[in-house]
């Protein structure tokens, strides 16, 4: 049945959520509410709402009177109700107050899980007669495919109740003359190849007249269908959002269109079908554990692995125009089925006004809008590339952007964009044959629609910094004189249009960004007026966030359990990882220089840097804008994937046992510093090892410049690769020999965790060539403890009484959290250790005894005392 104008508000009225509101509609409760202006000349259509003026508030409009609500609901309180809440908003009701979270359906935990039985079978076919009197053999959508992904409860029997109603039960005529007219699942459930063509077979099938009194009704809905009054001013005006089952149903059709074309996309660009797998596991009676359903989701708690080198062979790129081709025709496709679906979206605010089927949003919708569009959603979403997000922007990305803002404009959709995504974790056959087949899929929590934008975001300020913090500075405007002025005039229109030409990749990648920004403040406008600055807040509290100043969480270590310990260092880490700031010489160190000219840097390429600084290089502004991203998320892995490395690019390693730490000039994000805490199980361990890195005029069609800077001076060689001069011995750098660096696509993440993971090891020893054999053997022993010697008195002690800027604040935090296991390590350091002096280069063969690695030891165990002690 279809909902009236009055019942909606209602309805609306007594239950703040939605679902509870349309279960009692279509219970029944509300059939007797009737406002005045209905009341006088409408027989149960829902009407139009009037086109004059915008609302800032997306909602059901008031009724003149409410008071014929039935008597068993006076005495609810609306306060014990919460807004649009997920699962846990569709059961009962407490009956009496109490003190609870009013989001808590709605910002619930990502590690909820949900376990639903999924059964696909073989459609049926049916053979349709055209508007244009011709014929189609189309698939009919099964029950399994309607209700996919929605686990038991509510929402099922949401589902269930409509699938039933509009492929089973007769529609009778409204005017209960006797007559009635058998639905079929054709009706609404026939698959056409384009989504045009089942819109143009809905519509001409939902208007029937009834063969005994001739009234015209509703097939999908039962009610009278009324015809406009005057010339409708609605271009939208259709018989298509008549009511809410129609919304429902189309909807639902569109959204699993949606989903077959994009998973059909993946499986062509991948070459590869998930369904096939699936069909075999289910004929086998196999696990299907690595089905995936959803291209482009996270699969579990599973952390990538792999080496951090770029690849044994370099990528054969001669396909490349052709792959970009087949991808911009895909995405078009997509597109185009988006915006087509997009129209029958719930919008209080398209041209002429809302229609009858946008005031009450039926609960198939939201299902719907749940299970499959976010999936398809956040697959889009998760793009690591924001150079490949603006290359499919107008196609595809930028419609993605425009059901995001849809959505949050309506009060019932809105709390979707906070809500996380379940996602497939594991897919598991129960049984099945060649024809039907149950599988046990388990879902569970992942970031949600606002979430994933806000980590586009932080990517997209990166990118902003990088086009338009690399421009060269304004010169210093100079007054002329008149003849100056005169001989300019017609001259300055000529320089002002050739200077903002711009570069047509930047000024692509540009406006994507700006767009994202734009769409990202539209959204949280429309939930401010929608749900509430409080349940905003609430959302913002959640989201991912990169500190640009110092950190104003105090850090106390006192009575802290080891656990707890970790997780605050974990906790800290990931927040400081990444950070904007100024790498510039204070003003009272600053050499002279003339007015206009670059600053000088706290930094070993500085000269570098400087004679840059007015070069103008499109191609390395945008490689830059793509490669400085920061990281919301990760957790650190010596080993990576390199099918993974795509996806590492936004994702810094932080751990207890490693963690890498970025800073950025906030003016030249070419400029950066790195601090990489030695890995676990290592001589390096909990050593802080600095490295200055430049992105130079050619990045990043080459490598990066990578400098050392941990070297006591240029005294140290801490290991083969590692020289006293801070040269670091590299492939992906090119100062090695081996798999080396990929124009183009190589990431400055990959150095980073190359360093880490392939320089930092648990034996430096075989990092020289020609002693790789020589793993265990005494001299890599006697090698290993002198790099322990040198850690302590370098990479700790002295880091830690002079610690270089701007890690000042990183150096203290990191030993003071690590104080209680540094100390017992530093104890199992010593018991290791031969007694020898520490030696400033890699041949240890004339080492002499010494008690200096003991007072080094004895000195960095009071310094870590005194910072126990501030608590």
């Amino acid at each position: 049945m279809g909902a009236t104008r009055a019942q909606a508000t209602a309805a609306l009225k007594v239950h703040k959520d939605v679902m509870e509101a349309a279960e009692k509609i279509f219970d029944g409760k509300f059939d007797n509410a009737v406002d005045d202006d209905e009341a006088a000349d409408t027989d149960g259509d829902v009407p139009m709402a009037s086109g004059s003026g915008k609302a800032s508030r997306a909602s059901t409009p008031d009724a003149d009177s409410d008071e014929d609500e039935d008597a068993d609901l006076d005495d609810e309180d609306d306060d014990d109700f919460v807004d649009y809440d997920s699962d846990d908003a569709m059961g009962e009701v407490a009956p009496t107050k109490v003190d609870v979270d009013p989001y808590a359906g709605i910002f619930f935990s990502k590690d909820r899980r949900e376990v639903v039985i999924e059964v696909e079978e073989e459609p049926e076919q049916s053979t349709l007669t055209l508007p244009d009197g011709s014929t189609q053999s189309v698939k009919l959508m099964t029950q399994g495919q309607w209700m996919k992904g929605c686990p038991e409860g509510s929402e099922q029997s949401f589902l269930f109740q409509l699938y039933t109603q509009l492929s089973q039960e007769e529609c009778k005529c409204p005017q209960d003359c006797g007559a009635s007219v058998p639905r079929t699942k054709s009706d609404f459930f026939a698959i056409f190849p384009k989504f045009s063509q089942y819109i143009e077979h809905v519509r001409a099938t939902v208007r029937k007249t009834c063969a005994k009194c001739s009234t015209t009704f509703c097939f999908a809905c039962g009610e009278t269908i009324q015809a406009e009054k005057g010339k409708s001013t609605k271009p939208a005006a259709d018989v298509l959002f008549h009511c809410a089952n129609l919304q429902g149903v189309i909807l639902g059709v569109g959204m699993s269109m949606i989903e077959d074309t994009f998973v059909e996309q993946d499986e062509a660009k991948s070459g590869r079908s998930d369904r096939t797998t699936a069909q075999t596991a289910a004929t086998t009676g196999e696990d299907d554990e690595d089905f995936v359903p959803y291209p482009g989701q996270p699969q579990g708690k599973k952390s990538a692995r792999g080496t951090g080198y770029a690849g044994a062979a370099r990528e054969d790129m001669s396909g490349q125009q052709a792959a970009l081709a087949a991808q911009l025709e895909r995405d078009s496709a997509l597109g185009s089925l988006l915006r087509e679906v997009r129209v029958y979206l719930p919008n209080l605010q398209r041209e002429g006004g809302g229609m009858g089927s946008d005031y009450l949003v039926h609960p198939t919708s939201l299902a719907h809008l749940r299970r499959r569009f976010n999936k398809v959603g956040s697959a889009l979403l998760r793009n690591d590339s924001l150079a490949d997000m603006s290359e499919r922007g107008p196609p595809l990305y930028f419609e993605l952007l425009e059901w995001l803002e849809t959505i949050s404009r309506h009060e019932a959709l809105a709390s979707m964009m906070a809500m996380p995504i379940m996602v497939v974790n594991s897919v598991k056959t129960v049984k099945g044959n060649a024809k039907v087949r149950e599988r046990e899929i388990t879902y569970e929590g992942s970031a949600g629609p606002r979430e994933l934008l806000e980590q586009i975001a932080i990517q997209v300020r990166a990118a902003l910094r990088g086009l338009e913090g690399l421009k060269p500075p304004e010169p210093k405007a100079q007054e002329l004189t008149e003849e100056q002025k005169r001989m300019a005039v017609d001259t300055s229109v000529k320089v002002k249009e050739i200077a903002v030409v711009p570069q047509d990749e930047k000024q692509k990648l540009l406006s994507f960004c700006k767009r994202i920004i734009s769409t990202i403040s539209a959204i949280d406008q429309y939930l401010r007026d929608n749900k509430g600055q409080e349940f905003v807040d609430r959302m913002h509290a959640s989201l991912p966030k990169i500190i640009t100043g110092e950190d104003d969480v105090v850090i106390k270590t006192a009575g802290l359990s080891d656990a707890e310990t970790q997780k605050a260092y974990v906790d800290w880490a990931n927040r400081r990882k990444f950070e904007y700031c100024d790498l510039s010489l204070p003003a009272d160190k600053q050499p002279q220089i003339s007015e206009g000219d670059s600053p000088h840097y706290l930094f070993h390429f500085n000269h570098e840097a400087r004679m840059l600084v007015n070069s103008d290089i499109p191609k390395r502004s945008l490689a830059i804008a793509k490669e400085v991203r920061t990281n919301v998320t990760g957790k650190r892995s010596h080993w990576i994937n390199p099918l993974q490395l795509a996806i590492l690019t936004t994702n810094l390693p932080v751990a207890w046992d490693s963690s890498v730490f970025l800073r950025v000039d906030e003016s030249r994000v070419d400029i950066i510093k790195a601090l990489i805490t030695g890995p676990e199980g290592t001589p390096y361990y909990n050593g802080c090892h600095c490295f200055d890195i430049f992105l130079g005029p050619s990045y990043n069609q080459s490598p990066p410049s990578v400098k050392y800077m941990t070297t006591g001076g240029g005294k140290y060689r801490f290991n083969p690769n590692l020289y006293a001069d801070g040269k670091v011995c590299l492939s992906l750098l090119g100062t090695w020999q081996g798999p080396g660096w990929v124009a183009g696509r190589s990431t400055l993440l990959q150095v980073l965790i190359s360093i880490q993971s392939m320089i930092l090891v648990p034996d430096p020893y075989v990092n020289e060539p020609g002693w790789a054999s020589s793993g265990g053997s005494p001299q890599a022993l006697a090698y290993s403890a002198n790099v322990r010697r040198m850690v302590v008195k370098v990479a700790m002690l002295e880091q830690l009484k002079n610690p270089p800027e701007p890690f000042g604040d990183i150096i203290r935090t990191h030993f003071k959290l690590k104080a209680v296991s540094l100390t017992k390590q530093l104890d199992e350091w010593l018991a290791l250790d031969d007694g020898k002096e520490v030696t400033a280069d890699y041949n240890i063969s004339g080492g002499a005894t010494s008690q200096g690695f003991k007072k080094d030891v004895k000195e960095l165990k009071a310094l870590l005392k005194e910072l126990q002690d501030e608590d």
